[in-house]
């Protein structure tokens, strides 16, 4: 049984969404669900919008909880920071005290020397 749709909305609706939406990707997603709403299957509507059954799911789940703001697409979380709170405090220290050409060996910092002091903990 596949999960319902928002009975807030409508295929006509959908349409006029995406016809005035600038992101290529949310108005391709609004359109397969206006399908949906037409009467369309899941798996015609991954074919339209060019997906599998699960991505349309899941366009279904985030367009249920936030609407079509739902399917616009999110900032990738990336990399989790190597570095925290204490190790920032610590590098701005070293940065704003310029190196010490006897303990560092240059005399100004550049990428590479900060990048071998910093992978030898000589910081």
């Amino acid at each position: 049984m596949p999960i319902p749709l928002r009975a807030d909305f409508d295929a006509a609706a959908l349409r006029a969404a995406a016809q005035q939406t600038k992101d290529a990707a949310q108005a391709r997603r609004l359109l397969a669900l206006a399908a949906v709403y037409d009467g369309a299957s899941r798996t015609e509507a991954a074919r339209l919008g060019g997906v599998t059954l699960q991505i349309v799911r899941d366009w279904v789940l985030r367009f249920n909880a936030e609407g079509s703001a739902g399917l616009v697409d999110r900032k990738a979380p990336g990399q989790v920071s190597r570095l925290n709170d204490i190790h920032r405090v610590a590098l701005a220290a070293v940065l704003e005290s310029g190196p010490r050409p006897a303990i560092h060996g240059v005399v100004r910092w550049r990428l590479v020397a900060l990048s071998r002091c910093l992978m030898t903990r000589r910081v």
